[in-house]
Protein backbone atom coordinates (compact mmCIF):
# COMPACT_ATOMS: atom_id res chain seq x y z
CA UNK A 1 0.00 0.00 0.00
CA UNK A 2 3.01 2.25 -0.18
CA UNK A 3 3.61 2.89 3.74
CA UNK A 4 7.48 3.78 4.46
CA UNK A 5 9.05 0.74 6.59
CA UNK A 6 9.65 2.99 9.61
CA UNK A 7 6.15 3.89 9.06
CA UNK A 8 4.64 0.08 9.67
CA UNK A 9 6.58 0.17 12.42
CA UNK A 10 5.27 2.87 14.54
CA UNK A 11 1.93 1.59 12.92
CA UNK A 12 2.73 -2.04 14.48
CA UNK A 13 4.00 -0.57 17.78
CA UNK A 14 1.05 1.35 18.41
CA UNK A 15 -1.49 -2.20 17.42
CA UNK A 16 0.60 -4.03 19.40
CA UNK A 17 0.38 -1.63 22.16
CA UNK A 18 -3.45 -1.42 22.24
CA UNK A 19 -3.86 -4.84 22.10
CA UNK A 20 -2.01 -5.37 25.12
CA UNK A 21 -3.97 -2.33 27.08
CA UNK A 22 -7.77 -4.75 25.88
CA UNK A 23 -5.89 -7.51 27.79
CA UNK A 24 -5.08 -5.14 30.65
CA UNK A 25 -6.92 -6.40 34.23
CA UNK A 26 -8.80 -4.30 36.18
CA UNK A 27 -9.79 -4.76 39.39
CA UNK A 28 -12.99 -2.81 41.02
CA UNK A 29 -13.06 -1.88 45.01
CA UNK A 30 -15.46 -0.14 46.66
CA UNK A 31 -18.94 -1.84 45.04
CA UNK A 32 -17.38 -0.54 41.93
CA UNK A 33 -17.03 3.33 42.79
CA UNK A 34 -13.59 2.47 42.68
CA UNK A 35 -10.53 0.48 40.56
CA UNK A 36 -7.36 -0.51 40.56
CA UNK A 37 -4.22 -2.02 38.50
CA UNK A 38 -1.68 -4.14 39.70
CA UNK A 39 2.00 -2.52 38.96
CA UNK A 40 3.08 -5.97 38.11
CA UNK A 41 0.53 -5.95 35.19
CA UNK A 42 2.46 -7.58 32.11
CA UNK A 43 0.56 -5.90 29.98
CA UNK A 44 0.40 -2.57 31.37
CA UNK A 45 4.30 -3.20 31.43
CA UNK A 46 4.43 -3.89 27.59
CA UNK A 47 1.73 -1.07 27.08
CA UNK A 48 4.14 1.54 28.46
CA UNK A 49 7.24 0.11 27.03
CA UNK A 50 5.79 0.22 23.12
CA UNK A 51 4.81 4.32 23.64
CA UNK A 52 6.97 5.23 26.02
CA UNK A 53 4.51 6.41 28.22
CA UNK A 54 5.50 6.62 32.52
CA UNK A 55 4.15 3.66 34.21
CA UNK A 56 3.00 5.02 37.49
CA UNK A 57 1.13 7.76 35.46
CA UNK A 58 -0.71 4.96 33.20
CA UNK A 59 -1.52 3.26 36.08
CA UNK A 60 -3.19 6.45 37.76
CA UNK A 61 -5.02 8.13 35.14
CA UNK A 62 -6.40 4.26 33.95
CA UNK A 63 -8.38 4.61 37.37
CA UNK A 64 -9.03 7.95 37.67
CA UNK A 65 -10.77 10.80 35.38
CA UNK A 66 -10.73 14.25 35.42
Amino acid sequence: VGVKESHQMTIFRIIAAILHLGNLEIQGERDGDACSVSSEDEHLNNFCGLLGVEHSQMQHWLCHRK
